[in-house]
């Protein structure tokens, strides 16, 4: 009888307990702290929060990887020192930044998100990389870790209800593809294309954007296609089976930093010069035009969002001025950025800034909601007509991009194609 009305007892307290902890988990899961406020994810201390980066800091994408160290590095580095940044819950907190070298390999960047999990970071992003980002992306959604503004034009890390812990940074390669394509279509005159894509959903995601924004355009003809894999060492027999086609255009969808400036100097040995399309992440005037002689072409075109601080008519612009400052002072990065990842790292870092100040509590559930509610967000050093917005399912924050034109030191935006 005893035992009996004990064990009455004890299931009336575990449900009575039940109840409670019901009460006080709220409506996406999140739980709370006794005083009725949300409990804090991990990362986040009420003067601290945590992010990770991984990207490539060794290897052949080790310039662009060690961009978006440095610029994310310089922004908050910035912001630190002024004393921090204020979110939504009143609380002044510091950015800490850790790092990961992954060398542009999937099974390294996995690894990293393991050892960021160990770390206790709160969230990780703007590592640069498709199969790198594709690598983690389950594990940080089983887990529950924010993995945003990342460095990837797939559209998959937009897709809200595929990835819903994640969010691009840069437009969709589609959407660079495409840009290009309505450019040379609507020059009026006839031209014949020569394709050479990566055999991943990268290039696949630039071809099809040009195709898209070339059909029934009658004036474009694509006279040869060929494919390359991201471990080759040369891309030689390609250029020459394409220069054969007699393309007075060539659309080089093409990640890997040598294997660029070894197709530019690769074209020029056999006599072949056609007007160039590179994607936004292998066009950098210095670290890859320069080298690769693109003085000798009549046009190499590729696309932006932020503004190439090398170009004469930024000289004095206000952004690029504290930039490079910050740039220095705090990414660790003296000289005259090589690739425009330090810029989209600098402006990615000013896109978590807006999330931090909507945060209304200390965890990743909040900092998601905030983030997916910036909208014509102008953050420092974008392009005047671009903008962030976060709050468009399937696009990244960044989605809307300009075609421009190399002038010898950098680019100023093309009205036409020629």
């Amino acid at each position: 009888m005893n035992v009996r009305n004990g064990t009455r007892g004890l299931l009336g307290a575990v449900a009575v307990a039940s109840v409670l902890a019901l009460s006080l988990t709220g409506c996406r899961g999140t739980a709370q702290s006794p005083s009725g406020t949300a409990a804090a994810s991990p990362g986040i201390t009420d003067t601290s929060i945590t992010l990770g980066i991984t990207t490539p800091l060794s290897g052949a994408t080790a310039g662009p990887g060690t961009c978006t160290v440095a610029g994310a590095k310089a922004y908050f580095g910035a912001k630190n020192a002024a004393g921090g940044i204020k979110f939504g819950d009143g609380k002044t907190r510091k950015v800490e930044i850790k790092t990961y070298d992954d060398a542009y390999d999937p099974q390294k960047s996995l690894s990293n998100f393991q050892q960021m999990v160990s770390d206790g970071v709160f969230a990780e992003g703007i590592g640069l990389g498709t199969p790198t980002n594709r690598a983690f992306r389950q594990s940080a959604i089983s887990q529950k870790v924010p993995q945003v503004l990342v460095m990837t034009g797939d559209p998959l890390f937009s897709d809200q209800k595929q990835s819903p812990w994640q969010l691009g940074l840069v437009p969709a390669y589609q959407n660079e593809g495409e840009a290009f394509g309505k450019l040379v279509a609507s020059s009026g005159t006839a031209h014949k294309v020569a394709l050479l894509s990566q055999n991943d959903d990268y290039g696949k995601g630039y071809v099809a954007g040009f195709k898209d924004a070339i059909k029934g355009a009658s004036n474009i003809t694509v006279v040869g296609e060929q494919t390359y894999e991201a471990t080759d060492t040369s891309v030689d027999a390609q250029i020459t089976q394409l220069a054969a086609s007699g393309a007075d255009v060539f659309f080089n969808a093409m990640s890997v930093t040598p294997l660029v400036i070894a197709s530019l100097q690769k074209a020029q040995q056999i006599g072949w010069k056609p007007s160039w399309f590179l994607p936004s992440n292998t066009s950098s005037p210095t670290a890859i035009l320069a080298p690769g002689g693109a003085g000798a072409y009549p046009g190499i075109y590729s696309v932006s969002f932020s503004k190439a601080p090398q170009s004469p008519e930024f000289a004095k612009d206000t952004d690029v001025v504290q930039f490079l400052s910050d740039l220095k002072q705090y990414g660790n990065y003296p000289d005259m950025p090589a690739f425009p990842h330090c810029m989209w790292s600098y402006i990615a870092g000013a896109t978590l800034d807006q999330a931090f100040q909507h945060m209304t509590e200390p965890t990743r559930d909040s900092f998601m909601t905030a983030l997916r509610g910036i909208k014509s967000y102008a953050a420092p050093l974008m392009l005047q007509g671009t903008s962030v917005d976060t709050t468009v399912d399937g696009q990244p924050a960044i989605s809307k991009v300009l075609v421009q034109k190399y002038n010898g030191k950098g680019y100023a935006t093309a009205t036409n194609f020629g």
